[in-house]
């Protein structure tokens, strides 16, 4: 008699999630006198702007299911804010689609795409911890690679580029992103970049993989992921879209239209009121450059090497020694911050420390680390 098969725990399959392994030093540094201030999760704290909400309102009566595909406005503001902020061409409504947040993409993505078992995905060497799980749920091998040499004569199905990166800030430049784009092309490997922030760049320049100087005006194959998440508040409408190749993104359309993966019609306005109004954004990112201002010199005369860090939203900081000794010696002063661990084994000896908290907070956690 043949036996049932073993029934696998739910979950097993995935790593424990990071977050949950800071209990202990989120007590300790909540423990402070003057309280908690919590510098790990990027999440956003300002208010949405104005112009934002009266959108998300405005159709807040519809009772019809919205479309997968996003109301023609919103496709149009999608073209039309790439072009315009960072200089895409050659994309229309057809390369573009609504997501509901970027980590719900990112998550499904390779196997939305058909990425499965016997495929292997190519994901940065300190990576954004869902880029290895949208891997595992689809079944498929991991390899952690930061330039081509590294994966040989190998032809992977999926490239994830984070440029800036999530945790490090890193940009990838645009002869860097030239490169990669022409060996994909080569072996007919997709390449998906997280460009969720794009919008928010200190130092220098950071191209898009659609910018044409990267790939010549011609998006087949490529695939890029953006979030209004940081750039205009919008973490809790979970309001994303990914832009590129037509036919990849029909791909994902049609996966989505039978997964009923719509996002909600008044976030479709907001998403769309949000594209096409720059001062807003403009606004948030000053809001931000004022707290790297505040936090960047404290840490660093606190004696911590800042590396990279030259866009987004962190601060990936070392003094050369393990990550969670770091963790420990912030939780001391009331602060907490994410060991470099999470985002992959070579980030052990750095933290992240995010810029997402309120200028109060900022001037606190930098009166703090001046002792």
């Amino acid at each position: 008699m043949v036996g049932r098969p073993e029934r696998r725990a739910p979950g097993r399959r995935l790593p424990v999630f990071p977050w949950d392994t800071l209990a202990a030093a989120r007590d300790r540094a909540a423990a402070h006198p003057s309280g908690l201030v919590d510098l790990t999760v990027g999440s956003p704290v300002d208010p949405v702007a104005p112009v934002l909400r009266e959108a998300l309102a405005s159709v807040a009566d519809r009772p019809g299911y919205p479309t997968t595909i996003g109301t023609p406005e919103l496709r149009a503001a999608m073209v039309s804010s790439l072009a315009r902020r960072y200089g895409v061409t050659g994309l229309d409504e057809s390369g573009v689609l609504p997501v509901i947040g970027t980590k719900e993409l990112v998550a499904g993505l390779p196997f939305q795409l058909g990425v499965g078992e016997g495929h292997t995905v190519v994901i940065p060497e300190v990576a954004y911890p869902t880029y290895e799980v949208g891997a595992l749920v689809a079944g498929a091998s991991i390899v952690r690679a930061d330039s081509l040499t590294q994966l040989g004569p190998s032809s992977p199905t999926l490239l994830l580029l984070n440029s800036p990166s999530n945790p490090t800030g890193k940009v990838l430049g645009v002869d860097h992103l030239r490169k990669v784009v022409s060996w994909a092309r080569e072996r007919g490997v997709i390449v998906a970049s997280d460009e969720c922030y794009l919008g928010l760049v200190w130092e220098g320049e950071a191209p898009s993989i659609l910018d044409p100087r990267v790939c010549g005006g011609d998006h087949t194959g490529l695939l890029a992921l953006h979030s209004l998440s940081k750039t205009s508040s919008l973490a809790s409408y979970r309001a994303g879209f990914v832009a590129g190749d037509p036919a990849l993104v029909a791909e994902l359309l049609t996966y989505r239209k039978h997964a009923g993966l719509m996002v909600p019609l008044p976030v479709q306005a907001a998403m769309t009121a949000a594209l096409d109004d720059d001062a807003h954004e403009s606004a948030q990112r000053e809001r931000y450059r004022a707290r790297r201002d505040v936090l960047k010199p404290a840490v660093e005369a606190a004696g911590f090497r800042i590396d990279d860090s030259e866009a987004g939203l962190y601060l990936w900081a070392t003094r050369d020694e393990p990550c969670r000794d770091t963790v420990a010696w912030f939780a001391e002063r009331g602060m907490l911050v994410a060991p470099g661990e999470f985002y992959g084994p070579r980030g052990d000896r750095h933290v992240r420390i995010a810029l997402t908290v309120t200028d109060a907070a900022a001037a606190e956690a930098a009166r703090r680390l001046a002792g």
